[in-house]
């Protein structure tokens, strides 16, 4: 095994957020609230021997959107169901700091760490869709840069929460009658631009210390919260040129945020396409990218927008000027959608069918896509992959049967787990108490709002 480590992880989405796999025959239509699916996937990935599993969610929805994100399980409660039925493979979710409050959503994650025994990871997001104010007593969505310095205050209450006991604050004596060493347990007393949380948190820490920190964005609030915060940002290219650009920004950020070694880690979503012949998979990928359906090329078009009506307009038509929309939802793809249609001059018919088609540079035989992935991982535009072919469990299972063998052979990615956490899988270190820490070193805990807790 090489030093450094291929990580990988795969995204279980049940019926696929794209509108056509929960047609294919090989895919439950129920596999989105259907636990056993779930169990299955994991456990497929966890013999396997990825790093983890990975759960996205967003809160809120309109009749037109993606099957899959109409009709899907709490990802809390699913990893928590899958955590019973695994024992080593990690279990990363996603939840909102824009309208979650921090002590739930540490007790939740360190419920998820202890009933897995190390393995949880949360994706930090702030909610790029505006329709999701409705649903939580708002008017109006909070304001993007708004999101972000809520996300970071929010993050940095989560991570002192997470620090209420020192790892050996109870003794459990039953002869002495002492459960707790009450000189180990701290509140928090936060107050600050958006929370108000007292503390302790009513539970201990796990065997990784802290749940890992994903997060996922492409905006300049998004990178910056991503190099100063997160333990490995997800995130999603077209190509190597491209990958390479977004990995460097983020290392270059990271130590400019103070932030030593490799962190954080990249992982590009890829969806690669398995054939015996780079022909064969060409071939395929066409096949499929000439069954868009365009009406719901349209809305998935949409959706970065706050799922704007797009059908109001001129399908031949240069692609509209629409302003600042979408600047305060899901901004990087919504921005990105707009260069390349002016970059390109695309009408809306050409721009809704470029972007709901693949363009993945993962597509040929088995060798070709390990030769693709070995060129991202050591020329520094990925630090390892988010698979999303398990939404397809033929596309997994070719990568899994060919596609990891020769990624072995090249001494990139693990035979056998050699750790028990999520951390240890990532090759990330056990986050120490801060209490403990300044105990040890005869100084005083961070506070939950400074730098430290915020980039620990």
């Amino acid at each position: 095994m090489s030093q450094r480590e291929l990580k990988l992880g795969a995204i279980l989405s049940g019926v696929g957020i794209t509108p056509q796999t929960w047609r294919q025959p090989s895919v439950p239509g129920d596999a989105s609230i259907d636990i056993q699916w779930y169990i299955a996937a994991a456990q497929k990935a966890e013999a396997a021997k990825l790093d983890f599993v990975f759960i996205v969610d967003s809160p809120y929805i309109t009749p037109d959107s993606a099957p899959h994100f109409l009709n899907r399980l709490e990802p809390l409660t699913l990893l928590s169901a899958v955590a019973v039925h695994t024992q080593k493979i990690g279990l990363a979710g996603t939840l909102t700091t824009s309208y979650n409050e921090p002590f739930n959503v540490a007790r939740a994650f360190a419920s998820l760490d202890l009933i897995s025994r190390g393995r949880a990871g949360w994706n930090v997001v702030t909610t790029g869709l505006e329709g999701a104010a409705g649903n939580y007593g708002r008017d109006e969505h909070f304001p993007h840069e708004v999101r972000y310095r809520r996300a970071r205050e929010h993050l940095s209450v989560v991570r002192g929460l997470w620090d209420s006991y020192e790892d050996d604050a109870f003794p459990r004596d039953k002869e002495r009658g002492v459960f707790l060493d009450k000189s180990k347990q701290h509140a928090l007393n936060h107050k600050g631009e958006f929370f108000s949380v007292s503390g302790p948190l009513n539970i201990s820490r796990s065997r990784q210390g802290q749940p890992v920190i994903f997060q996922a964005g492409g905006s300049e609030d998004g990178r910056n919260l991503a190099a100063s915060s997160a333990d490995a940002i997800f995130t999603g290219h077209e190509s190597f040129e491209e990958a390479q650009a977004f990995y460097r920004d983020i290392k270059q950020r990271a130590q400019a945020a103070g932030r030593s070694g490799n962190a954080p880690l990249v992982l590009p979503g890829i969806s690669p396409l398995i054939a015996d012949t780079d022909e064969a998979a060409q071939a395929l990928q066409a096949q499929r990218n000439g069954k868009v359906d365009l009406d719901k090329a349209l809305v998935q078009l949409g959706r970065p927008f706050n799922y704007y009506d797009f059908s109001q307009h001129d399908l031949d038509a240069p692609f509209p000027d629409l302003g600042d929309r979408g600047a305060n939802g899901y901004r990087s793809a919504a921005e990105r959608i707009k260069r390349i249609a002016a970059e390109e001059k695309l009408t809306l018919r050409e721009t809704a069918l470029r972007f709901a088609v693949r363009r993945s540079p993962f597509v040929g035989s088995a060798a070709t896509v390990a030769d693709a992935l070995e060129h991202w991982f050591r020329n520094e535009a990925a630090d390892g992959f988010i698979l999303g072919a398990f939404g397809d469990p033929v596309d997994g299972q070719r990568f899994i049967d060919e596609v990891l063998p020769l990624l072995r052979a090249r001494g990139l990615f693990r035979n056998e787990y050699s750790a028990d956490t999520l951390r240890g899988h990532l090759g990330l270190p056990f986050v120490e108490n801060r209490h403990s820490a300044a105990r040890e070193s005869g100084a005083q805990a961070a506070p939950a709002a400074s730098k430290e807790a915020v980039a620990a």
